[in-house]
């Protein structure tokens, strides 16, 4: 009976190390603890795939857990008062200090934008949250937070729209009087997609004709910046690493222009191009923007150019491929140089890596002050990873880095 009960046993835990266990580089920082965590996240995607292959919920319906998992309610303190607001029709929270300066100071604003691939995410997570209150208390800054419309109920350029009307929404004079604000400390940062929209943000404010006050910061916190090539080198090395496998990313990138499958399946083969998007494939090229180390082995190759029929959609995702709101990385230099100064963090094993060196690459060749923060033991998503049971070191590190550039240079 004994024995019976130690084979059980024994079986069990090695089930269990066979599932858990992946094979995650020894030098990714917190390994064992980021491996446990991914066995959450692969249990998630596996199952929204069942659950799409049955029938039963859209594929983001069953990752939309992992939100709805962290959500918060964000109510003021002694030191941080929030409220929830309505900005041009855009839903937001706003973090500010409890306390206004006897001096009379104007304030810093961060108009904040969440991660999740467009398709998840909140500011109501408990890490955004714990963010937005560490920035108003060590920047004594205005923090809003944003909550765009998501796919696949909502998709491309919703997100965009919404969050360029926040943007405009808050440099009105009443509104920045309102709220304190110093129109020329206004920063827009975000992380993933975030930092995508972040990136599209300022590059549409410098063609706006009609907006004469301008931001005076960006920070792009391991951003997604091109949907041409999904298959740079950091795509190919961290083709399975934990957090934000390819196939994800690629759903998400397919998720934010279209619901036809054949989208999907072109995207995820990288054949997905066509002449349209053919004459930027030159913004994209890594094999120019890249730095000799992150070149590595591998040879750059062009993703194919497919001819053929179009969508039947009255919106063709093809013809959305070359558009930079969606594509921050498919402006010509003149459309760089006007930019403002520029944080890029970026990690090792990450799928976005790339993104993120070719856009400090383009932003420094178009005279752009740069400071780039590269995370040699990162992954994707760390920056969340800052509340119980998922409280990372590498996570605090960051924030702390971020914040802390943002005292500098805002």
């Amino acid at each position: 009976m004994r024995s019976k009960g130690a084979f059980v046993f024994v079986l069990l835990g090695a089930l269990t190390a066979y599932y858990v266990y992946s094979p995650i580089p020894n030098n990714i920082e917190e390994r064992w603890k980021l491996m446990l965590t991914d066995s959450f996240f692969r249990s998630l995607i596996q199952l929204a795939e069942l659950s799409e292959w049955m029938g039963l919920l859209h594929y983001m319906k069953v990752m939309m857990f992992v939100t709805i998992a962290e959500r918060v309610v964000p109510v003021s303190d002694e030191r941080v008062q929030v409220s929830d607001e309505n900005f041009d029709g855009v839903e937001v929270i706003v973090y500010q200090p409890s306390q206004q300066e006897e001096s009379g100071e104007l304030r810093r604003a961060i108009i904040y934008l969440h991660g999740g691939g467009w398709c998840l995410g909140s500011s109501r997570m408990g890490p955004y949250d714990l963010l937005a209150r560490h920035m108003v208390t060590e920047l004594n800054a205005v923090i809003v937070s944003v909550e765009y419309r998501l796919a696949p109920a909502y998709h491309f350029p919703a997100q965009f729209e919404d969050v360029y009307r926040v943007v405009k929404f808050i440099f009105r004079v009443d509104v920045l009087k309102g709220y304190h604000i110093n129109p020329e400390r206004i920063a827009v940062s975000g992380d993933s997609a975030g930092g995508n929209l972040a990136a599209a943000v300022a590059q549409q404010l410098q063609k706006d004709p009609e907006q004469h006050i301008q931001l005076k910061a960006q920070a792009l916190i391991y951003p997604v910046l091109q949907a041409l090539d999904l298959n740079t080198p950091s795509y190919q090395q961290n083709q399975h690493m934990p957090i934000l496998p390819r196939t994800l990313m690629v759903r998400f990138w397919s998720e934010y222009f279209t619901s036809d499958k054949s989208f999907l399946t072109a995207m995820m083969a990288n054949r997905h191009n066509n002449h349209e998007s053919a004459d930027l494939l030159k913004f994209v090229n890594w094999s120019s923007y890249l730095p000799d180390s992150y070149r590595q082995t591998y040879n750059y190759s062009a993703p194919p150019v497919v001819t053929g029929k179009r969508s039947v959609h009255s919106i063709d995702p093809h013809h959305l491929l070359a558009d930079p709101r969606a594509s921050p990385l498919l402006v010509p230099d003149t459309a760089l140089r006007l930019l403002p100064k520029a944080y890029v963090l970026t990690c090792e094993y990450d799928v976005l890596r790339d993104d993120g060196l070719m856009y400090v690459t383009r932003l420094r060749n178009a005279g752009v002050d740069v400071t780039h923060e590269h995370y040699p033991g990162g992954f994707h998503g760390a920056l969340m990873f800052t509340t119980w049971p998922t409280d990372f070191d590498i996570g605090h590190r960051m924030m702390d880095n971020f914040v802390s550039w943002l005292k500098q240079n805002l």
